[in-house]
């Protein structure tokens, strides 16, 4: 049972729920607090009312029965006033409170005149604010008339018995209203936050369909682009060869087609992904490598140091982009170059190093190699993606080749 007196339900919540559910326990707990002082004012109003009564307590026959119920009530009502109180069963609250209403109804027999009647007042108002409203109103009810019926018997006048009447009456509506209220604010907040959760659940919909539609039109375009183009320049091959054309001219048409080949496979990786499809990391980058070797000729190792670790999502695709771009520039701009691609995991830092050795004769980063190949845009494109993922890029020749490095935080 939860601390607002609902039963618990099974199944996970969203975050929202939780809280607005936290909320209600906090709101239930500061009621509580509020009021407990006001349950020790009534303790100490009953018992001065008793001890200063007639018969007052002692070990006769009225005066033990007077002790005896002044004991009871005092001790359920301090046990109704705890804060464990709430997170029994409604049987066992049922049970406490219906203890301390027959004490009550003993106090207000045996002393008809006093404070006694707010012993039995006090267990109709915990009746109506602990338990459910029928049993509330049920076990409220058999004090206020058991009350009434022992006041009635004692000699009290009729004045005396509505008195005693109105009082269970008003203190058992406060208690109800007090709780009622309480109950709204926390049905309230539930709802809004279902609703808040509905909302976004339709957005979320509302967002992936759109991917969908968005990932169909770019695979449609690019798929029918790419493909045109990879087809016309098997027929530039052949054209080439039967022209007999040179070895310089047939080198550049492979290595636009091969080019092709990789625009298109990473066409179809961003519409994978467009479409919810697991994103490319560090952990691929095995596959990556082997790829340029056996496809594009590119001569490239593969050395990973330090404890492999799971990267952020956002993270470990910059680092595979940027492994991508760095060895496709390698492709283009300096075939025949040596490569070694270093991933080092670092205490602070995942950093992933791109490193080609070549002649001096081939030109660094020129864009000599395919002229007019390529959007012009690939360092920068890597450079925002990192720092997109909180990373950084550093990029530049040195005395053999060109180096690129990145780095992501932990």
């Amino acid at each position: 049972m939860t601390a607002t007196g609902e039963p618990a339900r099974s199944g996970r919540e969203s975050r929202r729920l939780a809280e607005a559910r936290s909320r209600a326990a906090e709101r239930l707990a500061r009621q509580r607090g509020t009021l407990r002082p006001l349950g020790w004012a009534v303790i100490l109003v009953v018992a001065a009312g008793t001890l200063s009564g007639h018969p007052a307590p002692g070990l006769g026959s009225k005066a033990g029965g007077v002790t005896l119920a002044l004991c009871v009530f005092v001790v359920m009502l301090a046990i109704a006033i705890s804060d464990r109180f709430t997170r029994r069963g409604y049987a066992a609250q049922a049970v406490v409170i219906a203890a301390m209403g027959v004490a009550g109804v003993t106090l207000a027999a045996l002393q008809p005149r006093g404070a006694t009647e707010l012993a039995a007042g006090s267990a109709v108002w915990m009746a109506l604010a602990r338990l459910p409203l029928a049993l509330g109103v049920a076990l409220g009810a058999g004090v206020t008339v058991a009350v009434d019926v022992a006041t009635a018997l004692a000699g009290s006048s009729s004045t005396a018995v509505l008195a005693t009447t109105l009082l269970c009456v008003l203190l058992g509506l406060m208690a109800h209203f007090v709780k009622q209220a309480r109950e709204s604010q926390d049905r309230t907040e539930l709802l809004l936050a279902e609703l808040q959760d509905a909302r976004d659940e339709q957005a979320q919909a509302a967002a992936i369909a759109e991917r969908g539609r968005i990932a169909g039109e770019l695979h449609d375009v690019l798929a029918h682009s790419l493909s045109g183009a990879a087809i016309a320049l098997q027929g530039a091959r052949k054209l080439a060869e039967h022209e007999q054309a040179g070895p310089r001219t047939r080198e550049a048409i492979d290595r636009a087609s091969e080019l092709v080949r990789d625009g298109l496979s990473s066409a179809r990786q961003a519409v994978g992904a467009l479409r919810g499809e697991e994103l490319p990391s560090v952990a691929q980058l095995p596959t990556l490598v082997e790829s340029f070797r056996s496809d594009m000729n590119v001569d490239a190792t593969l050395t990973i140091e330090g404890g492999a670790r799971e990267l952020p999502a956002d993270a470990g695709l910059a680092l595979y982009r940027g492994a991508q771009e760095a060895l496709t520039n390698v492709a283009r701009y300096a075939p025949g170059a040596s490569t070694t691609v270093v991933l080092r995991y670092a205490p602070d830092s995942t950093t992933l190093t791109v490193e080609d050795r070549l002649s001096a004769a081939c030109a660094i980063g020129s864009g000599d190699g395919l002229p007019g190949v390529g959007g012009g845009r690939g360092l920068a494109g890597m450079r925002e993606r990192l720092e997109q993922a909180g990373g950084s890029m550093q990029a530049g020749p040195t005395g053999e080749g060109w180096r690129v490095e990145l780095a992501v935080p932990v």
